[in-house]
């Protein structure tokens, strides 16, 4: 999207520093190792946290680096092996996408943080429905199906999902595509989970999401991983554009023109939200809103569902209540039924998308 040149606004200053000194800094770092068993290794863990403080004080972000090569806009500039790494994921994602002589793929997403292995010491009423769908899809159709487990945020050690930056607020080719975020090492902030999601994503032909309401939203996992889906929608996937983190030039760059790429196009989605009180149609309708507004496909109105679960019951009997409820176990098969049918008329090329060769005057 050509537009006439613009002198970029400079990048606004002015939040309070967040920078530690050495002393709080090693007192956070030791804090990972309280439990008693370590105190013999105290002497280790004191170098260790001080190569983490000189990594911390000289912001090696990326300490492993290579450089960008001819497929890039500056075919000089180190990028991190980190992201070169997730990217190589996405593109192979993306090929095993468009071969048809492979099956295509169902994505099912357990949107709950409940587990029996961790503090709730029971499973979700969501997983049971993510079960329920997997078992519709492999029993009725010939379309693979994979589960994303999100539980496993709060149940499984090492698995993380950052928070967003927003790098996209102050300009859209600041946000890379596939995040490049983190890893951030000299901030410990490591083990991020969205890596081996964004792969997830781009191989589904068709994504179901089932998450339970939480305080009139989705789940926390679910907003965690949204948030940092956002450079699925007008991501940049040339980080050398903007010399990695560089506000002003991604600012000069958006104004110049950007097209805003839709990574996740055309795949083909359903949303169940269950509740037990309140607010699961309207977080039944922010989530297709969202999946929408990156241009996923809707599967029909079949393949988007709220409903209450035990209905103001007790939390201890909820499933009980769902085991009572074979309606709602139905309507979750018909769901995945809606959107597999939805998938291989796709494939098929009997299921166009209406207005794909439309362009949108407010593509942002």
């Amino acid at each position: 999207m050509d537009r006439e040149p613009t002198n970029a606004p400079a990048p606004r200053k002015g939040m309070p520093s967040p920078r530690l000194d050495e002393a709080e800094f090693k007192k956070r770092y030791r804090e990972r190792f309280f439990d008693p068993a370590f105190r013999p290794y105290d002497a280790a863990i004191n170098g260790i946290a001080e190569v983490a403080w000189q990594a911390y004080l000289d912001s090696r972000k990326s300490p492993i680096t290579r450089k960008a090569g001819s497929e890039f806009a500056d075919s000089d500039y180190d990028l991190s092996v980190d992201w070169l790494a997730a990217r190589d994921a996405v593109l192979e994602a993306q090929k095993s996408y468009e071969d048809e002589t492979l099956l295509p793929t169902i994505l099912i997403i357990n949107g709950s943080s409940r587990s029996e292995h961790t503090c709730p010491g029971e499973m979700s009423k969501s997983y049971r429905l993510a079960e329920i769908a997997q078992a519709t899809i492999a029993g009725e159709t010939e379309l693979g199906t994979k589960i994303l487990d999100l539980a496993r945020l709060a149940s499984e050690y090492g698995r993380n999902i950052h928070p967003c930056k927003a790098c996209f607020s102050t300009a859209a080719p600041l946000c890379h595509w596939p995040c490049s975020c983190y890893p951030n090492h000299s901030l410990g902030q490591v083990q991020d989970w969205m890596s081996e999601i964004y792969p997830l994503w781009v191989a589904a032909h068709g994504v179901m999401i089932i998450t339970p309401v939480n305080w009139y939203q989705v789940s926390s996992p679910v907003k965690l991983m949204m948030d940092r889906l956002v450079c699925a929608d007008g991501g940049n996937p040339d980080p050398s554009l903007t010399h990695g983190k560089d506000a002003a030039l991604a600012k000069q760059v958006e104004l110049n023109g950007w097209d805003y790429p839709r990574h996740l196009a055309g795949r083909l989605f359903s949303v169940v939200v269950h509740g037990d009180v309140e607010g699961a149609e309207n977080v039944r309708r922010s989530l297709a809103d969202w999946l929408r507004f990156m241009k996923l496909t809707p599967a029909g109105a079949h393949a988007e569902l709220d409903r209450y679960i035990g209905y103001w019951k007790p939390y201890a009997t909820n499933h009980d209540e769902l085991d009572a409820n074979e309606d709602v176990q139905e309507e979750v098969r018909n769901a995945a039924r809606a959107l597999a049918e939805a998938v291989s008329e796709r494939r098929a090329g009997r299921l166009k998308p209406i207005g794909s060769s439309l362009k949108n005057p407010h593509p942002k």
